[in-house]
């Protein structure tokens, strides 16, 4: 399983919401790159950025930052980037950025063709960010009324590279990963599925790099808070998670 270091972008800054609340707001920092390029020192192959702002208004306000972590670290470290990726112009804009995967969520759930079109040229990963069964759009702020499985379904035999599986009640709480409901959703699709949400210590970690269902095991794991408040670190991570 492969260990994602998580960078959320608000206004240019490092930060964490709880539970996707935009009124709680945590700052770990002002200078992503700095962030980005300590993840890679410490042995990270991926980095998982989101830019809040974008996935809000669909404005990208964070891509020169994007940009310029893709430039610092890469090509060793590869970067898989979210938020407000909604058409096919800030797909490739994103992409030039120097990003190595593109997260559509909102966008999946309204036109799912796009990111079947996406798909077959680029490496593309369906963010599905969940209350219950329920999947959220809009950096959360909305439900879709559209179902995890049924979404899931769409995208069977489309060329995605990936689907980020986000339980939004257990995001940047420390409380632990859904088990439980990310082995039905591995039960539930052949696409690699990689786990956000919950992920407090390094024996949660180890649950996850466990996690066995449907004959397949999660791709990876994406990591925020924990990281920034000193649970564990990045190498002791990427030991958890077995490479």
């Amino acid at each position: 399983m492969l260990l994602y270091p998580a960078i959320d972008l608000r206004g240019g800054r490092v930060v964490r919401l709880y539970q996707g609340d935009f009124e709680k707001e945590t700052v770990y920092g002002m200078d992503p790159v700095a962030v980005a390029e300590g993840y890679a020192d410490a042995g990270a192959r991926w980095i998982h950025m989101v830019d809040l702002d974008a996935a809000r208004t669909g404005t990208p306000e964070n891509r020169p930052v994007i940009a310029a972590v893709a430039a610092a670290v890469g090509p060793t470290v590869k970067v898989q980037a979210s938020g407000g990726v909604r058409d096919q112009a800030s797909a490739e804009e994103l992409l030039a950025c120097g990003v190595e995967r593109i997260v559509l969520g909102t966008a999946a759930v309204e036109h799912p063709e796009l990111v079947w079109e996406l798909a077959s040229h680029h490496q593309v990963a369906v963010g599905i960010d969940t209350r219950g069964r329920d999947v959220a759009v809009r950096g959360w702020t909305e439900g879709s009324g559209v179902d995890l499985f049924d979404l899931l379904a769409r995208f069977a035999d489309r060329g995605v590279a990936a689907v980020v599986i986000t339980d939004i009640s257990r995001d940047a709480t420390l409380a632990g990963p859904d088990l439980e409901g990310l082995a039905e959703v591995l039960d539930a699709t052949t696409i690699p599925v990689i786990a956000s949400g919950g992920v407090g210590a390094l024996a949660d970690l180890e649950a996850l790099c466990t996690l066995n269902a449907g004959g397949g095991s999660l791709e990876g794991a994406i990591v925020g808070k924990a990281l920034y408040e000193g649970h564990f670190t990045v190498e002791e991570a990427v030991a958890a998670c077995g490479r």
